[in-house]
């Protein structure tokens, strides 16, 4: 490696960034044209269907990507998609040198862009800033390798692990900035799931609210067993192009069912778990079958136990306010019986902490029942 390619995968790290929550089921990239140390084109994956980072950024170097080096921060693909190889355009490009962050998780790729350029005498690097590019795309990697969608559990306690106060006010554990990242969350998601006891106690939106009216509507998925979500709920009736999918269970009353179905509400009956809640493994299957490659968690504490139990969750967000509730009445933000010994706690690893406004976000990896750990290798 050279000492200026550091710099450059940077870039194409910061490009990929711009396509999070808009390429999906695909995954985010981005690349950088260099040729005698100067940037001639670069450009980013921005939606699944329309042309790869790579052939954004040949078209903006033109006859000036002859001899160049290409950064990508994922290995070029090598098959015909939704569009063709972009191994076929490099090598007519008449790109010298290819620098990738990481091999394509993707089975129909896994090695075979890399031997392509290869193969046609392109000299082909990998592994620079590997990590970050793995963590940029750890849903995209979940989803092609297992078919589940990444889940990420994101909760905001105060500093005695409260989410709410006794009478069940909760507005606002967290400062402006804990919760304006919380919606860079949502923009970020394919779905974002709560259960019917934050419906009936707070109605949000379950929309995206950013500066100057940017961000992009989730998918709304309500787990709702015995279908009590009032036809009058904002996230039922709120104006968005997300649809909304309320997870249900045959314990669900026609009526309901119907009511619900004439206002637009997908609605999902899927089978129940021991408790009588929609079973989350089913769940998980029907939203993948969707091509939902991500959800953001904001439940309450119930759902947030039985998401920890199912073993479902991969990664957790946690916005900790510098305040105190108190009162053993007060939830915390998981329910359930909880474990027995502190052996048994649910661990999170790769943790990453700092300031976000007057709070801390803390955000980690599960380590799985088995061992395995869901931090992108």
């Amino acid at each position: 490696m050279l000492p200026e390619d550091t710099v450059y995968m940077r870039r194409a790290l910061d490009l990929a960034r711009q396509g999070l929550g808009r390429t999906s089921p695909n995954p985010v990239v981005g690349a950088v044209i260099v040729r005698d140390g100067r940037v001639v084109g670069e450009g980013y994956h921005q939606k699944a269907g329309t042309p790869h980072a790579e052939i954004h950024a040949l078209q903006a170097a033109g006859e000036a990507a002859r001899g160049a080096t290409l950064y990508v921060t994922l290995e070029p693909c090598c098959h015909y998609g939704r569009t063709p190889p972009c191994t076929e355009a490099i090598i007519a490009a008449g790109i010298r040198r290819v620098v990738a962050a990481m091999a394509d998780p993707n089975p129909r790729v896994a090695g075979g862009g890399i031997q392509a350029l290869r193969q046609a005498g392109i000299e082909v690097e990998t592994g620079l800033l590997e990590r970050e590019a793995r963590r940029l795309n750890e849903a995209f990697g979940k989803f092609i390798t297992t078919g589940q969608p990444w889940v990420t559990l994101k909760m905001a306690l105060t500093l005695d692990g409260k989410i709410a106060t006794r009478t069940g006010a909760s507005r606002w554990i967290t400062g402006p900035a804990a919760r304006q990242k919380a919606h860079e969350l949502r923009d970020t998601h394919d779905a974002i799931l709560v259960g019917i006891g934050t419906i009936l106690a707070d109605d949000p939106e379950l929309t995206t609210r950013l500066p100057g009216g940017q961000g992009r509507d989730a998918v709304r998925v309500i787990l709702d067993s015995r279908l009590r979500l009032p036809p009058v709920a904002r996230a039922v009736n709120l104006a968005s192009p997300a649809p909304t999918i309320v997870a249900t269970t045959a314990a669900a009353p026609a009526a309901a069912r119907q009511q619900l179905t004439e206002r637009g509400v997908e609605v999902l009956e899927l089978p129940a778990a021991a408790d009588g809640r929609v079973a989350w493994l089913p769940l998980l299957d029907e939203l993948a079958r969707r091509q939902i490659t991500s959800i953001l968690v904001e439940g309450g504490a119930g759902v947030n136990a039985t998401a920890l139990a199912a073993g479902v969750v991969d990664k957790v967000v946690a916005f900790l306010a510098p305040r105190i509730f108190g009162g053993t009445a007060a939830p915390g933000p998981v329910g359930g019986m909880g474990v027995a010994t502190p052996a048994e706690a649910w661990q999170l690893e790769g943790l990453e902490v700092g300031p976000c406004g007057p709070d801390l976000m803390i955000s980690g990896y599960l380590r799985k029942s088995g061992g395995e750990l869901c931090l992108p290798a």
